[in-house]
């Protein structure tokens, strides 16, 4: 052993005492084993979930701004109404169907279509895959009356920069600006 090596030996047989005075091992979490070694189960299935909604617009009062319809979900999650096709009919017809049903809005003409989102989740041993067509939509008649259905926080016309704002999905407020450029090219 040569002489530097010693006395890094001696001077850490030194320092060991102190340490281990001044830093206390701490006291084990009860069931943090189990927590840290608990697996989620193994995915058992593939689920497809075709779903449409829509980027619902209007005019301000002044005619200067647009508005988008927006909806806050249970988790306060700001996002557009939408939901699942159900059979017997296509992405367009759901799109208004759940428009109607999510904001009581009964007034409203379908433009054209935006887009397609795709995402995942997992629900229990299921990997939900869900894709959600996208339709332009402009609010007629009385759109003032909103009445949200019982799950959702809150239903409320934002103006366009708001709405950007507020937006929880990143691929959502992509298709608004679409939207806008839309609009405003075609004097909507």
């Amino acid at each position: 052993m040569t002489k530097e090596e010693n006395s890094k030996s001696s001077d850490e047989q030194k320092r060991s005492p102190f340490v281990k005075k001044m830093i206390k091992r701490p006291k084990p979490i009860k069931g943090i084993k189990t927590f840290m070694h608990r697996r989620r189960p193994a995915i058992s299935e593939v689920v497809r979930e075709p779903t449409a909604g829509g980027i619902v617009f209007r005019r301000s009062k002044d005619g200067k701004d647009i508005e988008f319809l927006l909806i806050q979900d249970a988790k306060n999650r700001w996002t557009i109404p939408k939901g699942h096709i159900e059979e017997g009919e296509d992405s367009k017809q759901t799109a208004e169907r759940e428009i109607g049903e999510e904001t009581g809005l009964q007034q409203m003409e379908i433009l054209s279509w935006l887009g397609k989102i795709n995402f995942r989740y997992r629900r229990q041993t299921s990997l939900v895959l869900m894709t959600t067509e996208i339709f332009l939509v402009r609010a007629l008649g009385d759109s003032d009356k909103l009445k949200p259905e019982d799950w959702m926080n809150d239903c409320k016309w934002l103006s366009s920069k708001d709405a950007l704002d507020k937006i929880e999905y990143e691929d959502i407020g992509k298709l608004m600006l679409v939207a806008l450029t839309k609009i405003r090219k075609g004097n909507l």
